[in-house]
């Protein structure tokens, strides 16, 4: 354990004739809360991995496929658009991706709507920059507000 033996030197550097059962005390209730941090953050991770397992899952009964991200974010677009099924265009197909992240990312402030053109698309616009996330980070953020988002469309089934 890296941070334990940094910890520990730390420790001697300050007082290195001292190192006394208090602060190996201190050192043990900071690894517990350590630890209990960490299992949390793990916790909170894997309850977003299981809600999202749910979500495919509730998606698949109701329309016959689990889709990955981009099948829901798909699924989302046509939604909002209001177009129902149809066959879309490669380019259509990522238009209404974008309809349904800015539609999702709506709810914590990222983005508005401003309208609509004259096909009946919505066109959105960006109110504040987006988290600097790494690739896994930014799945997880936008899973956690697609989960929001369905959290409000099923609200009326159950």
């Amino acid at each position: 354990m890296a941070g334990h033996g940094l910890f520990f030197q730390l420790q001697y550097n300050n007082a290195p004739e001292k190192a006394t059962a208090c602060s190996y005390k201190k050192h043990r209730t900071f690894l517990s809360c350590m630890k209990i941090y960490i299992c949390s953050m793990q916790h909170a991770k894997d309850d977003l991995q299981v809600r999202w397992l749910k979500l495919r899952i509730r998606l698949k009964e109701t329309y016959g496929i689990k889709p990955d991200m981009d099948g829901v974010l798909f699924l989302i677009g046509v939604q909002e658009l209001g177009s129902g099924k149809q066959v879309y265009t490669k380019e259509q197909k990522q238009d209404l991706m974008h309809i349904a992240v800015c539609t999702v990312l709506m709810q914590s402030g990222y983005y508005m709507l401003e309208g609509y053109d004259e096909e009946g698309w919505p066109h959105f616009k960006q109110l504040k920059e987006m988290p600097g996330f790494n690739l896994f980070e930014q799945e997880n953020f936008l899973k956690d507000h697609v989960l929001l988002y369905f959290e409000q469309f099923f609200k009326n089934d159950n």
